[in-house]
């Protein structure tokens, strides 16, 4: 549905479930509107056209995801040797400011560290052809919309712009009147798909006490036919927690929160991607856009904060056409703040059955094998595990990336944490 609009030129505001392409759906636009080398040699375009700045800019919440966008546009933009550079925090600034020297097309980055090197002169952005938005109500939620307002005010006035966002909050539809002329809105829905989560993604709520948790978490990765599974927790400390309980048992496991420095959880996600963990326990920084093959179950060990995360959480898996399962564990206290979740969405989980790491009904809805105890067997333990991934120097920056190899940054305090790896608001 984007395709033949934004490939026409049109600026787009597009609104489409987890999972069903989106990074394709502007990427694919993008990369025809940069002009390469390839391009002057078959004709198609003229030499005065080629430049060694940056023509097309995508703007996205986290690191995780900017990586992963990254990665997609390299991949389709191979054939004509498209320039794709990464520029987000926690890494050494000299690397990606040598890469912009060498010339680049296309750049995806997070706001803060744009906003750095386009402030230091380092980054050049008056040849911007095309700008994309990703995930701009996620953006809204971490505070960054005034610096994306500041880089929009970089660009030319004349460029294409795309902005895709799941839900359109005031904020967002604002930005978009600002900033975007006659946007066409496309909205993706399937015919037979209703309701905001995808359909072949089965979901499961259980009530669960906290201290039995990693007990029924235990069993249900023992599931039969059960591939890599995603494990969201609210906080990072409940995360690094439960990935350290679960290694203890068996699992490989590996963790990524905005505690760990960024080699760590880049360490996590390459592994987890590669096969060499098949657990990922993560905090929301993961819950947006990561696109893993094979996640076939996701577990919200603690409830998500509302339905949104809930929905960018449980859209790990049933991507692209597979189905997935979406196990939410909610705790007593937590009744409340689920059932606003579940009405929110339309669910039919109200008053989710209490559950224990023995109930049968666990068993049986999610294919235990009888008699599963919460220890993985020495037989099943076939991972290489997250040590066999090496962890990348990356020059790391900020107080929180140098914790992990004993560095601190220069002036000798450590650095606040960047903001996108803050914690969810509680």
């Amino acid at each position: 549905m984007t395709l033949p609009v934004a490939l026409a030129g049109n600026d787009v505001i597009g609104q489409a479930k987890t999972g069903t392409g989106k990074t394709l759906g502007f990427g694919l636009p993008l990369l025809e509107r940069v002009t390469v080398t390839a391009d002057v040699e078959a004709g198609r375009a003229t030499a005065d056209r080629l430049t060694d700045a940056p023509q097309a800019l995508v703007v996205v919440p986290t690191r995780e995801l900017c990586q992963q966008v990254t990665n997609d546009l390299l991949t389709a933009g191979k054939v004509r040797n498209v320039r794709v550079l990464a520029i987000y925090g926690g890494r050494a600034y000299e690397p990606q400011v040598d890469a912009l020297k060498k010339g680049v097309d296309v750049i995806v980055g997070t706001p803060g560290r744009l906003l750095d090197l386009a402030g230091q002169k380092k980054l050049n952005l008056q040849h911007i052809r095309s700008l994309v938005l990703d995930e701009a109500d996620e953006m809204l939620d971490l505070g960054f919309l005034p610096d994306v307002e500041k880089i929009m005010g970089m660009l030319p006035v004349k460029r294409q712009t795309m902005l895709f966002s799941a839900t359109m909050p005031g904020a967002v539809i604002s930005l978009a009147r600002r900033y975007m002329s006659q946007p066409t809105h496309i909205r993706a829905t399937a015919p037979d798909d209703e309701g905001a989560t995808v359909a072949n993604t089965t979901q499961h709520v259980f009530r669960a006490h906290s201290l039995d948790k990693v007990e029924l978490v235990s069993r249900i990765l023992q599931a039969e036919g059960r591939g890599l599974a995603m494990i969201f927790c609210r906080t990072k400390r409940t995360a690094a927690d439960v990935a350290e309980q679960l290694e203890k048992r068996g699992f490989a496991s590996g963790a990524v929160h905005g505690d760990l420095g960024q080699g760590a959880r880049e360490q996590a996600l390459r592994a987890f991607r590669n096969g060499k963990v098949d657990v990922l326990v993560c905090t929301d920084v993961a819950a947006r856009g990561i696109d893993v093959e094979g996640v076939t179950h996701v577990i919200n060990y603690q409830t998500p904060e509302d339905e949104k995360t809930y929905l960018h959480r449980i859209g790990r898996t049933g991507r692209a056409g597979a189905s997935g399962i979406a196990i939410t564990l909610v705790d007593w206290d937590d009744i409340p703040r689920w059932q606003l979740i579940n009405k929110a969405l339309v669910l039919s989980f109200n008053d989710p059955e209490e559950t224990y790491s023995t109930s049968p009904h666990l068993y049986e809805l999610l294919g235990i094998p009888v008699g599963t105890k919460g220890i993985l067997p020495r037989a099943d333990r076939t991972r290489a595990g997250l040590d066999a991934e090496v962890v990348e120097d990356l020059g790391e920056t900020g107080g929180r990336g140098a914790r992990g190899n004993g560095r601190r940054p220069a002036g000798g305090k450590p650095a606040a944490a960047p903001v996108e790896d803050r914690p969810a608001r509680t």
